[in-house]
């Protein structure tokens, strides 16, 4: 069994507070990916709430965001339309709580490959890749770059060369 990772593929990301060209440029292909993809999908979904501002990461990235059950936290219509399961909403980088995910949708059958697309590259995408890495040290985990968009370019391709140096492959 294969399983496709879709990380954050939300209209805040893609056209909203934090959207990039970048971003949505590769909505197109992150389509033609999951509706292609022969296996199952789960989506993540970045969750914050209204306190947003008083966490770290608010602090640190001081633009409001995928705040719970506005646009912006949505996920893309053409992308949600595909969607089967319910997404994993996360309130940080990374999920601890996706390898479990993951675990529970293959059902007990042998997880052939792990497949992550979406944004950003160099934040949640690497994030999420190498926790699932961890998890599953033993399972080819793969970062499709024309389905992922970084906050900038040079951020983009960094997080690629880092994934690769970890052994995540990168096509």
């Amino acid at each position: 069994m294969r399983i496709l990772v879709v990380v954050d593929m939300q209209n805040d990301f893609i056209d909203g507070a934090l959207g990039t060209g970048e971003a949505l440029a590769i909505v197109p292909e992150v389509r033609k990916k999951i509706a292609g993809f022969e296996g199952k999908v789960i989506f993540t979904r970045d969750t914050h709430d209204e306190g947003y501002m008083d966490t770290q990461e608010g602090r640190n990235l001081p633009v409001p965001h995928c705040i719970k059950d506005t646009h912006g936290w949505q996920i893309r219509d053409e992308l949600e339309e595909l969607r089967d399961t319910e997404p994993l909403d996360k309130p940080s980088f990374g999920s601890l709580e996706l390898p479990e995910r993951i675990e529970a949708l293959s059902d007990g059958e042998e997880i052939k490959e792990i497949v992550l697309i979406g944004l950003c590259t160099d934040i949640c995408v690497i994030s999420n890749a190498m926790i699932i890495k961890a998890a599953f040290p033993e399972v080819p985990v793969t970062v499709d770059s024309r389905c992922c968009a970084g906050v900038t370019p040079e951020s983009h391709e960094n997080a690629l060369k880092a994934m690769s140096a970890c052994q995540i492959r990168v096509i």
